[in-house]
């Protein structure tokens, strides 16, 4: 197990390639690279995942959705650690899509590491951190919807990425950059399901 859990985005992308191996990696996998008691790199992992190749995965997308709301509900509750279902730890991913989706991100990961910094760190402690689990609630619950549509979860992925970065490294001002991003994705769905009733979807 991980001794501590990645400080960086590139740390992240850097564990996942060298830490995983095999043609499959398991939640319990990832879980494990970031550090299982440790919520800002948790949640920003599952926004890494929610815009990352593993989605095309039949049911991937939903499944990172389901996991975002178990975990940050259990912040808004205020659990010290996540717990996370045995059937959902053992689902595994192709590690290729993985490995494309780490090594694709990791230029414009160095930038972000460059930008991080301690910024209105009292945004990412209570009780402003349950009102941002809340919102990363809100970004997997606009996912369910958008997930049928082509990229259509990309924003709320980013958005929950974005929240991970913010807490882990305690920068407030990228929290305020991901509240705007919640609220685009709230936008886009609320056009989509507007659309639907247009349609005559609901009637």
């Amino acid at each position: 197990m991980s001794p501590t859990h990645p400080s960086t985005l590139c740390a992240l992308f850097d564990r996942l390639v060298e830490e995983t191996a095999g043609e499959t990696v398991s939640v319990a996998d990832l879980l494990r690279i970031v550090g299982p008691r440790s919520y800002g790199p948790i949640i920003m992992l599952l926004g890494f995942i929610a815009i990352s190749p593993l989605t095309i995965i039949p049911g991937a997308t939903w499944l990172v959705a389901l996991l975002t709301l178990i975990i940050t509900v259990q912040i808004v509750i205020g659990r010290v650690s996540p717990w996370v279902p045995a059937k959902i730890l053992k689902f595994e991913f192709n590690r290729d899509h993985l490995l494309a989706g780490a090594k694709g991100a990791r230029g414009w990961a160095e930038v972000f590491d460059r930008i991080l910094r301690p910024r209105l760190s009292f945004l990412t402690r209570k009780p402003f951190l349950q009102l941002i689990a809340l919102m990363c609630v809100a970004a997997a619950l606009v996912t369910f919807p958008l997930g049928i549509v082509p990229f259509g979860p990309v924003l709320p992925g980013l958005t929950i990425l974005i929240f991970g970065l913010g807490l882990m490294s305690r920068d407030g001002v990228v929290i305020l950059l991901a509240s705007a991003g919640l609220i685009g994705s709230a936008v886009l769905v609320s056009r989509l399901i507007s659309r639907w009733f247009e349609l005559g979807w609901f009637s």
